[in-house]
């Protein structure tokens, strides 16, 4: 078997015993300083819920990382793994639910499309010669875009035998952390004990020195990327079952999470050095500094820059280990008894180190401010802005310590970012889902444990919460299409852009498109496209569309970002030829009725969101009765009345 075993160089220019132990330890040296620092900084870190929420939040990562370590071992890469995650997540959940198969059998189904998706990849590169980027990134695209054909678009209920790999053990142990480590296992077995162990590291060290001694290459990439293809099946069950359901857009990013974890765990991206224990610590790292960044109320924005450094100081380090003497060697077993000495010490010296920074906390009391914890699905948006602008102000003004954090439209992200909140005590939550029935797990735990919910802009399906503060998507999205009907004059030819595929927004929106336009017979939508409630992507899928229709006379976007795309691509039409409609009531979208170009905004005044939310989750906290409902109401704001609108 080959290992990542480094030898060390005698002679003067030999490292010292201990800055050798540092350097051969890297990701593991990083993870203590991590562990003893976030003590010191945080009380909520280290605690049994927090530790377990951790392993939780870096199971999924971690699972993927061990498929993707077969392929880097080998010198591969594998850009695909989070996409054929949702892909097999979405297969199961259809087969189980839609066509009546039984769960069994629909698990083996899903299992098999990881294997397939594996095996394409392993096939284009080992026998269609396309590098493993071009190969691996064409399946990203592909697992993507067949997860949203087969749903539709629409998160597909996870059947309740399959949900129970989300749930715990005896009430406290995660199921999810049991697969990570038995995956965990498995990996370390395939590596250290197996043939296509021993075949992986012989390519990575030298694929033609491997061919030249008898060993079949290609075979053996087709397997090392039909099991990168199990280990993102089995990923993408485990992070349905966590969220309740298999979403189209889910683990989307995870593919660089992963890369990222096997890289910081000590492996070389040159192929023919890495472990499954290095990979499943750079796991922990990347899900420690999100846990730690999060109770610290670091900017989701920094935690971006944080995790980039991390990285850049993982491979800075393997340059620093091979300039220093250390080099890959091949060979049979390696010292085991002192790579578990090693760990053992780890572990020691960090309970020791951790247990004493808890004392600096042992003594602290409780703030006299209520905190509370404010998680929005994203903030690179204008309107969810606005959202956190409102809460903001008045969490100031009533005293409160308001925690925010972006899930980046990410559902799975943000269950982290709730199990944070539940786990560090806080007084209220307020959140703004991701996905009303991804984020129904996260809220029963809230729950369980005694903290108030309160949901902002979108419900939680399937969960109590103390109160839901909104403005009706279906009743705005009337609106909108009254609006465009009566500046038509109830007939001309109309394009629709839709929101993100998969989220309650876009669905309610496009529902009410739907309702209201049914009152204009003689408008005719000639085009929908989704634009991803982005401006850059408004402004492409509208240019395309004028292509085929150059005649639009109107124009509904689900959000003002993508009118104010669809504005840019307009040009001179917008305003005059061409009535634009977008909905939100962003600044920006305000500054565009006040010019002309944008017809309407149907206004949900994201302020007032913001502030009712707070002012409801601090009554909860107080023990005071709330509404279950608090509506917000829209508005259609035109060139009439947008002097007066203060949103």
């Amino acid at each position: 078997m080959a290992t990542d075993t480094l030898k060390s160089t005698t002679g003067a220019g030999a490292p010292s015993g201990l800055r050798r132990l540092l350097l051969d330890n890297g990701a593991l040296t990083a993870l203590i300083v991590l562990a003893v620092a976030l003590s010191a900084l945080s009380g909520d870190f280290l605690t049994t819920d927090n530790l377990l929420n951790i392993g939780v939040q870096a199971a999924v990562t971690a699972i993927l990382a061990f498929g993707v370590t077969f392929v880097i071992v080998a010198a591969g890469i594998d850009l695909s793994v989070g996409s054929v995650a949702a892909l097999t997540s979405t297969v199961l959940a259809w087969s189980a639910t839609q066509s009546g198969m039984p769960v069994a059998l629909a698990v083996v189904l899903a299992i098999a499309t990881g294997v397939g998706a594996g095996l394409l990849n392993g096939f284009l590169i080992a026998y269609g010669k396309l590098p493993p980027f071009i190969a691996t990134l064409a399946m990203l695209s592909v697992a993507r875009g067949l997860s949203l054909v087969i749903s539709g678009g629409v998160p597909i209920t996870f059947p309740a035998s399959v949900s129970h790999l989300g749930d715990t053990l005896g009430g406290w142990l995660p199921v999810p952390v049991l697969v990570m480590v038995a995956m965990g296992l498995l990996a370390a077995l395939v590596l250290g004990r197996t043939y296509i162990g021993r075949s992986m590291y012989a390519i990575g060290g030298n694929e033609e020195a491997a061919r030249l001694s008898g060993l079949r290459v290609n075979r053996q990439k087709l397997v090392i990327y039909a099991l990168s293809g199990v280990f993102a099946a089995v990923a993408g069950i485990v992070l349905a079952a966590r969220l309740g359901s298999a979403q189209p857009q889910a683990a989307d990013g995870y593919e660089l999470d992963a890369i990222a974890a096997v890289v910081i765990g000590g492996a070389s991206l040159a192929g023919g050095t890495g472990k499954a224990s290095g990979t499943f610590v750079g796991a922990l790292i990347l899900a420690v500094l999100r846990n730690g960044l999060n109770l610290l109320n670091v900017s989701a924005f920094w935690q971006q820059v944080v995790i980039g450094v991390v990285i850049a100081l993982a491979v800075l380090l393997d340059a620093v280990r091979r300039k220093a003497g250390a080099t890959p060697v091949a060979g049979a077993g390696g010292p085991k008894g002192k790579q578990v000495a090693t760990y053992g010490l780890a572990a020691v010296v960090t309970v020791a180190v951790v247990g004493a920074t808890s004392f600096l906390h042992s003594g602290s009391t409780s703030s006299a401010n209520p905190k509370m914890g404010l998680s929005l699905s994203t903030l690179n948006n204008p309107f969810f802005v606005q959202i956190r602008s409102g809460a903001e102000a008045e969490a100031k003004k009533r005293g409160v310590d308001l925690t925010v954090t972006d899930a980046q439209n990410d559902a799975s992200q943000q269950a982290n970012q709730l199990q944070n909140f539940t786990s560090s005590k806080l007084g209220a939550i307020i959140v703004n889902p991701v996905d009303s029935d991804a984020a129904s797990n996260s809220v029963k735990a809230a729950d369980r444990a005694g903290i108030p919910v309160v949901a902002v802009d979108r419900g939680v399906n399937k969960a109590s919460i103390d109160a839901l503060i909104a403005s009706d998507n279906v009743a705005g999205g009337e609106l909108a299409a009254r609006s465009i009907g009566e500046k038509l004059g109830g007939k001309g030819k109309i394009v629709i852009l839709q929101g993100q595929a998969g989220t309650s927004a876009a669905r309610e929106r496009a529902a009410g498109f739907a309702k209201g336009l049914k009152a204009y017979p003689g408008i005719r939508v000639v085009a929908q496209q989704p634009a991803d409630f982005d401006r850059t992507k408004g402004l492409d899928v509208m240019s395309n569309l004028l292509q085929a229709h150059p005649d639009v006379q109107g124009v509904i976007a689900a959000n003002d970002e993508m009118a104010l795309g669809a504005i840019k691509a307009l040009g001179s039409k917008a305003g005059k030829s061409v009535a634009v409609v977008g909905f939100d009531g962003t600044p920006d979208g305000l500054t565009a009725v006040k010019g002309g170009t944008l017809y309407a905004s149907v206004a949900q005044q994201p302020s007032q969101l913001g502030r009712i939310a707070v002012d409801n989750a601090l009554e909860a906290v107080h023990g005071k009765k709330v509404q279950p409902m608090v509506k917000v109401p829209v508005k259609v704001v035109t060139k009439q009345n947008v002097a007066g609108f203060t949103g």
